[in-house]
């Protein structure tokens, strides 16, 4: 299956500091801003656009339960995961079981903008997070 980078998603612990820094200096475009309290997301969310690149900066609303606190109290801020756009998340899933490579119970979600999304388990990717997303909806956002 096709898989093409959807976007970096970065944990911040300052949005608005970060969001400053990706429009001054990287010349980034803020698209849309939105904050989720679902249980295990917690945070809240800025897109921007740096070319045509995409960039979600990623902000804990809740230090106890967000995930994305607890990534910067053990790796500190930084690159959280890299997102891959699929055409078919559930042809890309069983993909996945059969090449013996698990996902993260209990991440599979849809955002606000239709996006289905799904986190693989870091261990059986090389310590990396990735995340595989399509957008069965719309091709926009």
């Amino acid at each position: 299956m096709d898989k093409k980078m959807d976007h970096i998603g970065i944990a911040v612990r300052d949005l608005e500091s970060s969001i400053r820094f990706y429009e001054s200096i990287l010349m980034g475009k803020l698209i849309d801003r939105y904050k989720s309290d679902v249980s295990g997301v917690e945070s809240e969310v800025a897109i921007l656009e740096v070319g045509r690149d995409r960039i979600e900066l990623l902000a804990p609303t809740n230090n106890t339960t967000s995930p994305i606190a607890r990534f910067i109290k053990q790796k500190g801020k930084g690159v959280h995961h890299i997102a891959y756009r699929v055409d078919d998340l559930n042809k890309a899933l069983e993909e996945l079981q059969m090449q013996g490579i698990r996902i993260l119970e209990g991440s599979l979600r849809i955002n606000k903008h239709g996006r289905r999304l799904i986190y693989l388990n870091p261990a059986d990717t090389e310590g990396t997070i990735i995340e595989y997303c399509d957008y069965p909806e719309q091709t926009d956002l």
